[in-house]
């Protein structure tokens, strides 16, 4: 599924293309994603147009003069620019056709992304507005993460990748800041005191911003608004290196299950 940085890496590919650019046509092959795609966007959206791409957690926000497009790549979900439309795919579901020829096309093969339209506040849709704090913006640390971990007896792992902490926090990249803060992904958020918690505040935010600056992570399909991959894979630590040697001490790392999803962390240097 792309998290954050790849949702931000997306959003700094395709603002260049169409930011300043009118919409002239949306065309929609397949209407039902997640949930069905409102007849009320191929309606007001032509003839708009964008004036920003902004992110918020792991949702692209596309703001034209009179309404938003919310988008969510779901878990297989990309968004790509392209020099003009045509030929389209089996699972090219819709085309933002621009007014300068080009063509910004939203794939997606499971279909559980989403395209919505809003002319209110899309930072208060009901799908936004009880989102924590992003993690390389002002409002996020250390003493946020121990403030809301306060009498919590969940795994500290499960409390970072709980969007009303943090968002953007997926999998692979809790994992990869449990290692590099050296805390034990099992340890119960309540009980780790503030110094560690500042610790992980940075770690969150050093693998997220190394990701972004690498492009990304493709561990399935992932690539970037220039239909290009990312390449932090090759710089992770921990993540999907069961058995492997640890790169900070002389332990082996682990995998285990959390929550149904693969946790990746060296029981001796992580406690």
């Amino acid at each position: 599924m792309p998290e954050l940085p790849e949702v931000e890496i997306t959003r700094r590919g395709i603002a260049p293309a169409i930011v300043g650019n009118r919409v002239k046509n949306v065309v929609i092959r397949q209407r039902q994603l997640r949930w069905p795609i409102s007849a009320a966007l191929q309606r007001d959206l032509p003839g708009q147009t964008v004036d920003r791409v902004d992110r918020r957690a792991k949702y692209l926000l596309i703001r034209a003069g009179r309404g938003t497009v919310i988008v969510h790549l779901g878990m297989s979900g990309s968004l790509r620019v392209l020099p003009k439309p045509g030929n389209p795919r089996k699972h090219d579901h819709v085309d933002f056709e621009l007014d300068n020829g080009t063509c910004l096309r939203f794939t997606d093969p499971r279909r559980f992304g989403c395209i919505l339209w809003t002319r209110r506040d899309p930072l208060r849709h009901r799908l936004l507005r009880q989102l924590g704090p992003e993690p390389l913006e002002d409002g996020f640390d250390g003493d946020w993460l121990h403030a809301t971990a306060r009498g919590r007896r969940c795994a500290i792992k499960q409390h970072i990748m709980n969007a009303a902490t943090v968002v953007g926090v997926g999998n692979i990249y809790a994992s990869e800041a449990l290692f590099l803060a050296g805390i034990n992904p099992r340890c119960a958020a309540g009980r780790i005191a503030l110094p560690r918690m500042q610790r992980l505040a940075d770690a969150i935010r050093t693998v997220l911003a190394n990701a972004i600056e690498v492009g990304g992570t493709t561990l399935r399909d992932f690539t970037g608004g220039d239909g290009q991959p990312g390449y932090f894979q090759l710089e992770l630590n921990a993540y999907d290196r069961e058995d492997h040697d640890c790169p900070r001490c002389d332990g082996t790392i682990r995998r285990i299950v959390q929550g149904q999803r693969a946790t990746y962390y060296c029981p001796r240097c992580q406690n």
